[in-house]
C-alpha cells in the first residue's frame, strides 16, 4: 500500500460525503444518538430496579406502619386507601392498619404482595442497621466472597459473630449457623434480621449489579445490566456508520463512480483501505469519546486504553461485513437487508457471551467481555486480551480480502445474485491446486468465530446444547472446506477431472487440519475451556487428564484422517454439479458428526 494515495483517497471520501448526506438526515442521526446517550445513562445510573418504578399502586394510611416501607420503594405508588379503587382495578393492594384487606387474586396483584413483602425485609433490616447495638440487632455476619475456580464462580459464604439476641418476633437467619433477632417494625408483611456483612466491598454496585452486603436474603449475585446497557453505547453508533460506509460503497458501483478509481494508478488495497479510514477513525473516535466520557463522568470505575483497544476489532468486523455486503448487493433494498443481518449477527456474537459474565472462559469468546473488564476497572490478562481480540481482527481481515477480489470491473458493475458474487470472491483467489490449501487457512479465522459464537449462543441450553454444537460446527466446517472448490470448478479455475477433484480435495482438508491446531493455543491461553463440555464438543479441546497418546490419536492423525476424507467427498460432487455438490456436502456433514459426536463420548466416559 502507498500510504499517500491512502490517506488522498481517504481525503476525497471524506470531501465528496460531506454533502452527500441532507441535513434532516444529519439532525436525526444526532437527535438519536443524544436520546441513545441519555436514556442509556439514565438506564446506567439507576439501575435494572429503576424499571419497575411506580409499577405497583398501595393503598396505605400515614399511621399504618406499612407507610414508610411503600414509600421508601419506588416500585410502589402510595395512594388513600380506597375499596372502590381496589374494585375498580385502580390499587393491587388495600392495607387498613396492618391488616390487608384487599384479596390478591390476579397475577399483578400476587406479585405486587410479593414484591411487599421483600420491601418490608429491606425495611426492616435497614432500620436494624441503625440500631446502635449492632451485635443485638445482627447477630449473624455474612461475609461473601467471589472466587473463580476452574472458570466458574464459585461463592462461599461464611458465619461468624455472636450476641445478646434477646426474645422477639422476627424470623432469625443465618448462613451456615444459627441466630436471632427481632423483626423490627414492620409487622406481619414480612421481617427479616440484619447482617454485619462485610466481603468484597462494592461488588453488587456500580456496573455489576447485585448485592453483597444486608441481611443473608437480601445478598443476590451480580448481574450485569449496567454493563450491557453501557456496552450497548459502544455498538449502537457503529450502525449509523455502516449504514453510510454501506451505502458510499454500493454507489461506487451502482453509479459507475468506482470506475475512475480502477483506472487510476493505484492498487485495489489503497482503494479500500483509503475509502474505509474515514469511517474507521469515526467509529474510534465515538468508542473514545463514550470511554472518557463514561469514566469522567463517574458513571464507570475505570476505562482506558483497553477498552478502546477491545473495540478496535469489533469496529472492523462491522465495516468489513458490511464491505462485502456492499459488494454482494445488486440494490439499497438488498444493502439493507444485508446490514441488518450483519448488525444482528454481530451484535448477537459481542453481546451473548457477555452475558455470562461468571462463566469467564464464555465470556472471553467476545471483545466486549474485556470493554466491560477495563470499564470495571478490572485486571486484563494478556491472554484474555489475545483470545478475546485475535479471532475478530483475522476473521476482518479474511472479509476485506474477499470483498477486495471483487473490486474489480468484471464483478463491480455487473447484476449477479449474491450466492454468485460469493463464488465470484472465492474464485478469485484460485490460482492453483495449491490454492485449495490456502483458501482453507484463509477462512480458519471465519471459521473459529462462528464456533465460538455457537458455543456462546447455545451454552445455556444445558445436555441438548452438545448435539447442536456438533451440528453446528459440521456444518460450518464443511461448507469452508469444499465452498471455495465447488467455485472453482464452475468458475473453471480447476479442471473437472477425477484427479483433480481427490487432489484439491484432499489439500483443502490438509490445509484445515493444519490450521486448526490454533484451537490448542485457544486451549493454552484459555484453559477454562476444557472444563466446558459445550466448548470441548464445538471447539474439539481434550479435556484435562487425557492420556498423552489418546492426545495424540484425537488431536493430529485422527482428524487429519477426517478432514481429508470429508473434502474430498466434497470436492467430487463439487466437480460434477451443484445438486451432486450438496449430495456430496451432506455425505461429508454425516460422517464428520458421526465422528465428532463418537470422540465426544469416548473422552466424556
Amino acid at each position: 500500500m502507498n500510504p499517500r494515495k491512502l490517506l488522498r483517497i481517504a481525503k476525497w471520501e471524506v470531501t465528496k460525503n460531506a454533502g452527500g448526506v441532507d441535513k434532516r438526515t444529519v439532525a436525526i442521526m444526532a437527535v438519536s444518538v443524544v436520546a441513545m446517550v441519555l436514556v442509556a445513562g439514565l438506564a446506567a445510573s439507576s439501575g435494572a430496579s429503576g424499571l419497575d418504578s411506580g409499577l405497583y399502586r398501595i393503598g396505605v394510611d400515614e399511621s399504618s406502619s406499612y407507610y414508610a416501607p411503600a414509600s421508601d420503594d419506588a416500585a410502589f405508588v402510595v395512594q388513600e386507601p380506597d375499596p372502590a379503587a381496589v374494585e375498580r382495578g385502580d390499587q393491587e393492594l388495600l392495607f387498613v392498619g396492618t391488616q390487608l384487606a384487599s384479596s390478591p387474586e390476579d397475577p399483578k396483584e400476587r406479585a405486587a404482595l410479593g414484591e411487599f413483602r421483600t420491601s418490608v425485609d429491606r425495611y426492616n433490616s435497614r432500620q436494624m442497621a441503625r440500631d446502635d447495638n449492632r451485635t443485638a440487632a445482627a447477630p449473624v455476619s455474612v461475609t461473601l466472597v467471589y472466587l473463580e475456580q476452574s472458570g466458574v464462580s464459585e461463592t462461599i459464604a461464611s458465619d461468624s459473630g455472636s450476641g445478646d439476641g434477646g426474645d422477639g418476633d422476627g424470623d432469625g437467619s443465618s448462613a451456615g449457623g444459627s441466630g436471632g433477632g427481632s423483626g423490627g417494625d414492620g409487622g406481619s408483611a414480612g421481617g427479616s434480621t440484619d447482617s454485619d456483612a462485610g466481603g468484597l466491598a462494592g461488588l453488587g454496585a456500580g456496573l455489576t449489579g447485585g448485592s453483597t452486603t444486608g441481611s443473608p436474603s437480601d445478598i443476590q449475585p451480580p448481574f450485569p445490566f449496567e454493563s450491557l446497557v453501557l456496552a450497548f453505547l459502544f455498538i449502537v453508533p457503529m450502525n449509523f456508520v455502516i449504514q453510510a460506509y454501506g451505502s458510499t460503497m454500493l454507489s461506487e458501483r451502482l453509479n459507475r463512480r468506482g470506475e475512475l478509481l480502477l483506472v487510476s494508478p493505484v492498487s485495489r488495497f489503497d482503494i479500500v483501505a483509503g475509502k474505509t479510514l474515514p469511517y474507521f477513525l469515526g467509529v474510534m473516535g465515538v468508542v473514545t469519546a463514550i470511554t472518557l466520557g463514561l469514566r469522567f463522568s463517574g458513571l464507570t470505575a475505570g476505562g482506558g486504553p483497553i477498552a478502546v483497544l477491545a473495540m478496535l476489532p469489533i469496529a472492523l468486523l462491522f465495516l468489513s461485513a458490511t464491505f462485502c455486503g456492499a459488494m454482494f448487493a445488486r440494490s439499497f433494498k438488498e444493502l439493507t437487508f444485508v446490514t441488518v443481518t450483519v448488525t444482528v449477527s454481530l451484535t448477537s456474537y459481542a453481546f451473548v457471551p457477555a452475558i455470562f459474565t461468571d462463566v469467564t472462559p464464555i465470556a472471553l469468546i467476545s471483545p466486549l467481555t474485556v470493554v466491560v473488564r477495563d470499564l470495571q476497572a478490572q485486571a486484563v490478562t494478556l491472554g484474555d486480551f489475545a483470545f478475546a481480540t485475535t479471532p475478530p481482527t483475522l476473521t476482518a481481515v479474511v472479509l476485506f480480502g474477499l470483498g477486495a477480489g471483487l473490486y474489480r470491473e468484471e464483478d463491480m458493475f455487473t447484476q449477479r445474485a449474491i450466492p454468485l458474487k460469493v463464488l465470484d470472491a472465492l474464485s478469485g483467489r484460485i490460482k492453483s491446486k495449491w490454492s485449495a490449501l490456502k483458501l482453507s487457512v484463509i477462512l480458519l479465522p471465519f471459521v473459529f468465530v462462528a464456533e465460538l459464537a455457537a458455543v456462546a449462543l447455545l451454552f445455556a441450553l444445558g445436555d441438548i446444547s452438545i448435539p447442536l454444537v456438533l451440528v453446528a460446527v459440521v456444518v460450518i466446517e464443511e461448507v469452508a472446506k469444499s465452498l471455495h472448490l465447488y467455485a472453482g470448478f464452475t468458475s473453471g479455475r480447476y479442471d473437472r477431472s477425477l484427479r483433480t477433484g481427490v487432489v484439491v480435495g484432499a489439500l483443502s482438508g490438509v490445509g484445515f487440519f493444519l490450521a486448526e491446531k490454533v484451537t490448542v493455543l485457544a486451549q493454552l491461553v484459555n484453559p477454562g475451556l476444557r472444563e466446558i463440555p459445550t466448548s470441548q464438543a464445538g471447539l474439539e479441546l481434550v479435556p484435562a487428564g487425557v492420556p498423552l497418546p489418546l492426545v495424540l490419536l484425537v488431536l493430529l492423525l485422527l482428524p487429519l484422517l477426517l478432514h481429508v476424507v470429508t473434502a474430498t467427498v466434497s470436492s467430487l460432487g463439487a466437480r460434477r454439479s451443484r445438486r451432486s455438490y450438496l449430495l456430496a456436502l451432506g455425505a461429508a456433514m454425516v460422517i464428520h458428526f458421526a465422528y465428532n459426536y463418537t470422540v465426544v463420548i469416548a473422552l466424556g466416559q
